[in-house]
């Protein structure tokens, strides 16, 4: 079957595509002379978990980071809700209302967890402020009991929940999550991964996932793509994905 039978198939199993929140098109992007990534095209669709996976050192963070223009796009264009985005300033792309949690957690250490919500808050929405802490603790109830603590002694766990709290304190419309269950324990990752899972049922929230994990990000999401050496190889719905041999022996641990 050739690959436009292929790509009538799948979307012919998957329904019709929700519109567009993020779109990637044609995305070249370099560090230096290096080239990253090679010609990327990615869509979000709004309500949606779009995972992207593959392996270390694939360009999956790059993919992510130039989203917000750091590097910048070379050639292609990325689009948020119909806005051209490409040539955007970067504390302009987040006054969209498009927040990360990106690779490494990134919380300040030497505040505490209430302290680092309110430095996720944007200005514009402090009078949400009490309403929004009591719904990220609801979340993550390990959070309010940790109020009062410093970032730095939170467990690795609790860091990474915390990162993605203070992201939702801007109210996203659409979250960027990069490596969510890095260095976690199984069952940490799990509730990570329910957290995602809720926040999509519940809200709505659209949701670009970069994940190692594959299997649990591929179980999680709507759709999923995969990338090789900074190109996207295959894509398809999670289950799909999933399904798919070559996916299970390169990203599932030896097919299981």
């Amino acid at each position: 079957m050739s690959a436009a039978a292929q790509s009538a198939v799948a979307a012919a199993a998957t329904g019709p595509t929700p519109e567009p929140i993020l779109e990637i098109k044609g995305v070249e992007a370099f560090y230096g002379k290096i080239q990253a990534l090679k010609g990327v095209d990615i869509t979000v669709g709004k309500g949606e978990i779009v995972t992207l996976i593959g392996a270390n050192g694939a360009g999956k963070s790059t993919t992510m980071m130039t989203i917000f223009g750091a590097p910048r796009a070379r050639r292609g264009t990325i689009r948020f809700d119909g806005v051209d985005i490409t040539g955007e300033a970067t504390h302009r792309i987040a006054r969209m209302r498009i927040a990360q949690s990106p690779e490494g957690r990134r919380i300040f250490p030497r505040m505490t967890v209430h302290e680092n919500l309110q430095m996720g808050a944007s200005l514009d929405k402090l009078k949400y402020f009490s309403e929004d802490v009591e719904k990220v603790f609801a979340l993550f109830p390990r959070l309010k009991e940790r109020a009062e603590q410093r970032g730095g002694t939170l467990s690795g766990g609790e860091q990474q929940m915390l990162a993605i709290a203070r992201a939702l304190m801007m109210r996203p419309r659409l979250l960027l999550l990069d490596e969510p269950s890095l260095g976690l324990a199984p069952l940490v990752a799990k509730q990570i991964f329910a957290a995602i899972a809720e926040l999509n049922r519940s809200q709505g929230l659209s949701v670009f996932l970069v994940e190692q994990d594959a299997f649990h990000a591929l179980k999680l999401a709507h759709r999923g793509y995969v990338m090789v050496n900074g190109a996207i190889t295959m894509q398809g719905t999670g289950k799909e994905l999933l399904a798919r041999p070559e996916v299970r022996s390169a990203y599932l641990e030896g097919g299981h």
